[in-house]
């Protein structure tokens, strides 16, 4: 089928998607018609396995990550609607946190504190359990975080986390001067600045070993690499992965639509992008794209035995079984 009868069918196929699931609750996933089955990806997927819709309507999928406590339940952000909704292991939905104060990228702590980095008041900081609210940084060198995106918890206590500065949109047509980032907070709260020459930074995440960050660059045709030093600092960029996403939008900009970024356990590289979820391999060579009805935001590993791939995207969520899981000891 070409791309262009795709495009065509997918409003068709998400009508006939909503059909069949109920609104909140216990619902079995339904299966997406046949355009939206995996391909074979090796140690990925087996061709044929179906992408499952868990529900639509969400105000605003972001920040999806492995609840703490064990349940195999997963955790994302309704950045809209000011909250954190839990998806069940048996795909009933339920409200995990109200007034997250625009929470987007979600880590655990080692003793399960929830920190975010959040929209409403611009900030980082612990969010959750009740009583444990704590603000980790809210500016850098006097100036005020403008859109905080997306974050990632080291094993040692770091927190990376990007800033992707502000856009015109209809309420502001005209916004401040952007200033977008990657920050580094140490275990010892101090914070830098380790990237200032990116035109959108996105999504973020650490390779298996910690050793490698990964920034998605919204507005870029590759996901980046740095190396990691001691202090927490990066190294020089480096294009990792080409995006198979990169085209040009509506504007009439081209854009990767680079969003939120996964690892398995083998240190394969998954990517929501304007062309859907794609994966490489350890070495950014390309494995292979998981098409969506929608386009997808972000995603994570979740699941008892975290072999479960969850996408959210455009107020839908899906969820996909895989051969391969995530990293262990780490909640995306």
């Amino acid at each position: 089928m070409s791309k262009l009868s795709r495009n065509r069918l997918l409003p068709v196929v998400a009508a006939l998607v909503l059909l069949g699931c109920s609104a909140v609750g216990q619902a079995e996933p339904q299966a997406i018609p046949e355009d939206f089955f995996t391909p074979a990806i090796t140690g990925v997927t087996a061709g044929g396995t179906p992408i499952k819709f868990i529900k639509d309507g969400f105000e605003g999928t972001e920040g999806p990550i492995a609840a703490a406590d064990g349940s195999g339940s997963l955790l994302f952000t309704e950045t809209k609607a000011n909250r954190i909704t839990r998806i069940a292991p048996d795909n009933t939905v339920s409200t995990f946190l109200e007034h997250s104060n625009g929470a987007n990228g979600l880590a655990f702590s080692d003793n399960g504190d929830l920190i975010a980095v959040q929209t409403v008041k611009t900030q980082v900081g612990i969010i959750y359990p009740p009583g444990k609210e704590k603000t980790l940084s809210q500016d850098f060198e006097g100036t005020a975080y403008q859109r905080p995106n997306d974050l990632v918890r080291t094993k040692h206590g770091g927190i990376y986390f990007t800033d992707s500065g502000t856009r015109p949109s209809k309420e502001l047509p005209t916004p401040p001067a952007s200033t977008p980032g990657v920050y580094y907070i140490s275990p010892e709260g101090a914070v830098k600045r380790i990237v200032n020459d990116l035109k959108r930074p996105n999504g973020i995440q650490l390779s298996s070993d910690e050793r490698v960050l990964y920034v998605a660059n919204t507005d870029g045709e590759y996901i980046l690499a740095y190396d990691i030093v001691a202090d927490g600092s990066v190294g020089t960029k480096r294009n990792y992965a080409k995006l198979a996403g990169w085209s040009k939008g509506e504007s009439g900009e081209f854009s990767s639509g680079a969003d939120g970024l996964a690892v398995d356990a083998n240190n394969r590289l998954y990517v929501a992008s304007n062309a859907g979820v794609e994966v490489f391999s350890d070495k950014g060579d390309a494995l292979g794209v998981i098409q969506l009805p929608k386009k997808p935001q972000n995603l994570a590993f979740a699941g008892q035995d975290k072999k479960t791939l969850y996408i959210v995207g455009r107020g839908a969520a899906y969820k996909i079984a895989l051969l391969t899981s995530g990293v262990n000891g780490r909640w995306k």
